[in-house]
């Protein structure tokens, strides 16, 4: 069977059992285990629909039930299957449909300021009881910094923010500006610890109302002032300019517009921090899966696309950090408090809701741990004396 063939020749560590609709058992590799994992295929048409384009089929046979693992769960898989792969395509066939697919979507998706926010509404103005369920008591929902991988994710998410505070080197009474400012709380951080006056601004009507409340919870409301805005449509002038999370949204066409935003917003002296998702590959198109169900208009950047439109929009790149295992860890630590909470998981949402969620997290962070995705903290200024000459002033 082709199928077969293809998994023999893909997995060169370790291995599985494949179980087909007909209960018909096949070893692929060469499983370590006595009793291996084991791939169970309710349809018969997924061993087509696999062979043809795993990257999307796969988590929708994870959804629906129609794949059950045995003997193992999603993540052990996921683990022997991404060890494998490692941060190739998966296979030709895949390969090209991703290709056709990513062009289709680079020509018609326009993430302008309407489609931005519908965007973010589809994933972050879910539930605030789900995020609760497996973010720390802060609400952070991007990369910790783990200085040790057996930091709690409170310490992590403390140790990031202190880290991003540091790097920007906020001067007491400064304008700082967070452009994708969540639920407040790197804004509300940095009010409280330098003194700076801080604009947040957010899409999503779930997090603006929760940042407006908790300003006001911490007496910080006359330093933090949240906006429900697209940065495109903000015409001030910041001494610093942060964004944690946000540009994975922003979409390929917008790359320059972006930067260009960011020149415009920053004081000649000003300095800029952009933390986000990328690739340590070649440029290549979307994950379909995770564009389809989890991030809409979503994208993360290999390098050489966002070197471009930094320089032609005369903003200087002052330093550069690639934070590499960090969000392995951090997705880990969302995925296990989010499989603890089970339950109430499934009092807010259905049985595919919550395979969708786990196969969303567990598999994000296995490509984090073997694939191509990194963190990129982006140190931007436009003047070459803006930032000191060495990183000595973070530490």
């Amino acid at each position: 069977m082709k199928l077969v063939s293809f998994l023999n020749s893909l997995f060169k560590h370790d291995g599985f059992e494949l179980i087909d609709s007909n209960s018909k058992k096949y070893v692929i590799g060469k499983p370590s285990r006595e009793k291996p994992i084991s791939l169970k295929l309710l349809d018969q048409k997924l061993m087509q629909k696999l062979l043809l384009y795993p990257d999307l089929y796969f988590g929708e046979a994870y959804m629906d039930g129609s794949l059950v693992i045995e003997n193992g769960n999603i993540t052990e898989f996921l683990d022997l299957a991404f060890k494998n792969i490692g941060r190739g395509n998966i296979n030709s066939y895949g390969a090209v449909i991703k290709k056709l697919r990513g062009t289709y979507r680079y020509l018609t998706s326009f993430n302008k300021i309407a489609k931005s926010k519908e965007n973010v509404a589809h994933h972050y103005d879910i539930s605030e009881k789900l995020y609760d369920l497996f973010l720390d008591e802060n609400r952070q929902y991007s990369c910790a910094y783990f200085k040790n991988e057996n930091d709690t994710l409170e310490q992590a998410q403390n140790n990031k923010i202190h880290h991003i505070i540091k790097k920007l080197n906020i001067q007491p009474n400064q304008k700082v500006l967070d452009i994708g400012s969540g639920w407040g709380t790197l804004a509300l951080a940095i009010a409280k610890e330098t003194q700076a006056s801080v604009t947040g601004i957010t899409l999503s009507e779930n997090q603006f109302k929760y940042s407006k409340n908790k300003a006001k919870e911490m007496n910080l409301s006359n330093k933090v002032d949240f906006k429900l805005i697209d940065y495109r449509q903000l015409n001030e002038k910041f001494d610093r300019v942060v964004s944690v999370g946000m540009f994975e949204h922003v979409g390929r066409k917008f790359y320059r517009t972006y930067f260009n935003k960011v020149f415009k917003l920053l004081n000649e002296r000003g300095i800029a921090l952009i933390h986000t998702i990328g690739s340590s590959m070649p440029p290549r198109d979307p994950q379909p899966w995770i564009q389809k169900y989890i991030f809409p208009g979503g994208y993360t950047p290999s390098l050489s696309e966002v070197a471009n439109p930094i320089e032609n929009s005369g903003l200087i790149v002052s330093d550069i950090e690639v934070l590499r295992m960090h969000y392995a860890h951090t997705l880990r630590n969302w995925k296990e408090r989010f499989l603890s909470k089970k339950d109430m998981v499934l009092d807010m949402f259905d049985e595919k809701f919550f395979r969708m969620w786990e196969f969303y997290l567990a598999s994000c962070e296995m490509a984090f741990k073997w694939g191509d995705q990194v963190v990129f903290q982006f140190q931007l200024s436009k003047d070459n004396s803006s930032v000191p000459n060495t990183r000595d002033y973070i530490y």
